[in-house]
């Protein structure tokens, strides 16, 4: 408790482990919050929540409380999950694909991401798990980086196209990107370019959060 009130005034790390894949990883109280980091990001909780809670909003709370199933592919310490299911009250099935096992173990011992009951983790890269699963889904949430980098896989015409594919016909993609420069804007354009708009609708909610640009698609069709 004596950590979370300082915190407000400077930030307290209270965990730091490095990761063969997210490189280093700490745990900080700042400003009453536990929040996960990378070395250059952050990764859960923190501005990451703020900025996937108003893509959710966008979405609408209403419409993902009727839904049934929702893919989360990059769950670091899980910070969307607790959104979904703490503020938006979704009751349905969640499956949470993270490559990283360090980062899981971190949000089940300080973010309780094990007292989920609704929530499947799957330890696997989002590319294959994508490519191998079977369930179609309402809502996908893609929220995948190591550190400050987006692999490039992410923005293949072949994986946005399986991605849409698993999608319920009026399902959602929720795509987290980030910006830090020209070629940044140039990729993002380039993949919602590709989008085809007699199946899918497409809206980008720029610099949320400074850095962070948001691609939302609806299955119309």
């Amino acid at each position: 408790m004596i950590q979370k009130i300082f915190s407000y005034l400077i930030p307290i790390k209270i965990f730091k482990k490095r990761s063969a894949r997210s490189k280093m990883i700490e745990v900080t109280w700042a400003n009453g919050e536990l929040v996960l980091d990378s070395e250059n990001t952050n990764y859960s909780y923190g501005s990451l929540q703020r900025i996937l809670r108003y893509g959710l909003r966008n979405i609408g709370f209403k419409t993902i409380q009727k839904m049934n199933h929702i893919l989360v592919l990059g769950v670091a310490g899980g910070s969307v999950i607790k959104t979904l299911v703490d503020e938006i009250e979704f009751k349905g099935k969640i499956t949470g694909v993270e490559i990283d096992d360090d980062l899981i173990q971190i949000a089940n011992e300080y973010f309780n991401l094990s007292q989920i009951k609704q929530l499947e983790i799957i330890i696997d890269d989002a590319f294959e798990f994508v490519l191998k699963t079977k369930d179609q889904y309402d809502l996908i949430i893609i929220d995948v980086f190591e550190d400050t980098n987006m692999p490039n896989f992410l923005f293949e015409r072949f994986f946005s196209e399986r991605v849409c594919s698993i999608l319920k016909k009026q399902g959602f993609v929720l795509f987290n990107t980030m910006i830090l420069d020209e070629k940044h804007n140039i990729r993002n354009r380039k993949y919602i370019s590709e989008i085809n708009p007699k199946l899918y609708a497409t809206k980008m909610l720029p610099r949320v959060e400074h850095h962070n640009e948001l691609i939302i698609i609806e299955k119309v069709a």
